[in-house]
C-alpha cells in the first residue's frame, strides 16, 4: 500500500491540518485503521492524532482518495471530532480503552 498526500490546508484555529490522499493498493479496499496508521506514519505523526473522514474507491480500479484530519495532539482530535468518528478510527475518549469490546 503506498499513501502520497495530494493537498494539506492548514487550520490553526481547530490546531489541525487538513489532508487529502491517495492510496494505491493490490489487493482490496484497505481498511480505514490500517491507511490512518500508513498516513500516520508518513506524517511523522501518532495515529490517534489522525482522523480518517472519508475513503472513496471508484468500482474496480487499486487507488482510493481520502479525506483526513491531522492534529496537533491526541486531545485536539477528541475535543474536535464527533463521537462517532473517533470510534470509527479507534481513537479512545478520556478513561476508555480503544480495544475494549462492546457488550
Amino acid at each position: 500500500m503506498d499513501v502520497s498526500i495530494i493537498d494539506e490546508d492548514e487550520n490553526p484555529m481547530l490546531h489541525r491540518t487538513d489532508v487529502r490522499f491517495e492510496v494505491v493498493h493490490d489487493e482490496a479496499t484497505p481498511s480505514r485503521l490500517s491507511v490512518r496508521d500508513s498516513l500516520a506514519a508518513k506524517l511523522n505523526k501518532d495515529a490517534e492524532e489522525v482522523v480518517v473522514r472519508e475513503l472513496d474507491t471508484k468500482f474496480g480500479m487499486r487507488k482510493t482518495v481520502g479525506h483526513a484530519k491531522v492534529y496537533e495532539s491526541p486531545e485536539d482530535a477528541r475535543e474536535i471530532e464527533q463521537q462517532h468518528m473517533l470510534d470509527r478510527n479507534k481513537i479512545a475518549t478520556d478513561g476508555e480503552d480503544p480495544e475494549a469490546e462492546e457488550a
